[in-house]
């Protein structure tokens, strides 16, 4: 037990030291416009200020503490090294759920952008006016992307060039329609902008009220999957509690077991929100 405990000290110190260092050989996974997955994530949240490295860094840390703690508490370094596993990816998990609210909140509040789009064209004002002025008047949740915007177009006059870094901030698969609708409008001219942008408003609309629906039927599969995996480990949390019962884990095939236990949660849990998942729209030349 002294070796395993070793070896968990010093894999959190290398986790912690490889966040700091840069190796030219690292492999990164990169999407199609060069981000690797953890940026795309972080943008997606809208979480600025933090590059990959150091959410690596947090995941790393928090499975050192937790790993520590929790083998402290029960004695056994084997159920630290999986409550440590479990706490490593606690930050990946929130960013994901921040991720999920945020495009939720983004896609009930874009039809009434594009309502305001619509009178300000109608107003007569031009097309980057329309969006600068959504800083001021838009919903609140999308203020702060079109304020940037405005300070990008009028820094640079490029409608097109602002328009890219706004959808880079906004990272989101209804906002790239409408943007992508708008950068068309723009370049194809005509009369018929405002149609087209009431015709999206409905549309988006229509979407919204759809998914709403089914995202209520699909709760309780998520509800109960997250109960399903989560009632063994509060059980094996409280049972911490009583050191005799534990320390039967505290052999080799106590760790296997609880391994075991982890990947068949993991496994599980994957399966079921592969089976209630809905299509997830994706971004449009992202």
């Amino acid at each position: 037990m002294g070796a395993l405990t070793g070896f968990l000290a010093g894999l959190g110190l290398v986790l912690v030291a490889w966040t700091f260092v840069e190796p030219e050989w690292r492999p990164e996974r990169r999407d199609r416009r060069g981000r690797g997955r953890m940026a795309d994530l972080l943008a997606r949240a809208g979480v600025q200020g933090i590059v990959p490295g150091q959410l690596v860094g947090m995941c790393a840390v928090a499975f050192v503490l937790t790993a520590v703690v929790m083998a402290g508490v029960s004695g056994v370094p084997a159920i630290g090294l999986v409550f440590g596993l479990m706490a490593a990816g606690a930050p990946i998990a929130l960013l994901r759920g921040r991720a999920s609210r945020r495009l939720r909140d983004h896609a009930a509040v874009w039809p009434d952008a594009v309502d305001n789009l619509t009178s300000a064209v109608r107003a007569g004002l031009s097309l980057p006016e329309a969006l600068i002025q959504l800083g001021e008047r838009g919903p609140e949740g999308l203020r702060d992307a079109f304020v940037q915007f405005g300070r990008d177009y009028q820094a640079t006059g490029r409608f097109n060039e602002s328009l890219d870094l706004l959808k880079d901030r906004l990272s989101d698969p209804v906002g790239d329609r409408v943007i992508e609708a708008l950068r068309i409008a723009r370049e194809v001219g005509g009369g018929d902008l405002g149609r087209m942008l009431r015709s999206l408003s409905g549309f988006l609309r229509e979407d919204l009220r759809t998914r709403g629906e089914l995202e209520s039927r699909q709760s309780w599969t998520v509800n109960g999957a997250r109960l399903a995996v989560a009632a063994p480990w509060l059980v094996l949390l409280l049972m911490c509690l009583q050191g005799d019962v534990v320390q039967r884990f505290a052999s080799g095939a106590g760790l296997f077991v609880l391994l075991s236990g982890a990947t068949l949660c993991a496994v599980a849990y994957r399966t079921m929100m592969w089976i209630g998942r809905l299509p997830a729209e994706r971004r449009i030349l992202a």
